[in-house]
């Protein structure tokens, strides 16, 4: 069972449909004692930063717990972000820190091109590295984004796009991924992405 998380600030319905388009079994999950012990975990999320204080100490032991023992988790837009140290967004609100470096609102060039924030829309990424999250998906494929901030680009750092700055749109460190567009709203692409997450969780099921 694959457990989403339900913070408050997530697009539940659209991620558990997508999930279920890839025959996962999925449950959203309020409540940090009703988690158990999924195959997988996934914080999505919408808005600002300091949504993200909802996961109080109960869940980030328990989430950071379940990465620690190997088992996958996916962040998706600000799920993404929060798996990071800190975001610019909210200065005093910790993320989990399970990825390195702090999320940073979108600039313009220093050209002075405009540039509209948020960024809405459908945008393509570049593969940087062999990436388990992007197997099967076409490099250069395009997906859907919604966000005023992003992570940096580092070495965790599979897929990038640009939007003013690079920016890291695809991030995985062995079993914990995260992408800062929506698979759930990106079709075939983004259900790729899913099924592939759906797939390392049989795997480290049979661990």
């Amino acid at each position: 069972m694959i457990a989403i998380v339900d913070y408050g600030a997530g697009n539940l319905a659209s991620v558990r449909k997508a999930f279920q388009a890839v025959a996962a079994d999925v449950r959203i999950v309020r409540d940090v004692a009703d988690l158990g012990l999924p195959s997988g975990i996934v914080v999505p999320g919408v808005g600002h930063f300091g949504a993200t204080s909802a996961l109080g100490p109960a869940w980030r032991e328990a989430i950071a717990g379940h990465a620690s023992a190997g088992l996958p988790l996916l962040g998706i837009c600000l799920g993404m972000q929060w798996l990071f140290e800190a975001s610019d967004e909210a200065p005093g609100c910790p993320g989990l820190g399970l990825l390195t470096g702090t999320c940073f609102r979108l600039a313009p060039p220093a050209s002075g091109v405009r540039l509209k924030v948020p960024h809405v829309g459908w945008n393509q990424f570049e593969r940087l590295r062999p990436s388990a999250a992007l197997e099967d998906v076409a490099d250069g494929a395009h997906a859907y984004f919604t966000h005023s901030y992003a992570a940096p680009v580092g070495a965790e750092t599979s897929a990038v796009t640009t939007h003013g700055q690079p920016f890291a749109a695809v991030v995985e460190r062995r079993a914990v991924w995260g992408t800062q567009f929506h698979p759930e709203k990106s079709g075939g692409v983004g259900l790729g992405i899913l099924r592939n997450f759906v797939a390392l969780t049989s795997r480290a099921g049979q661990r």
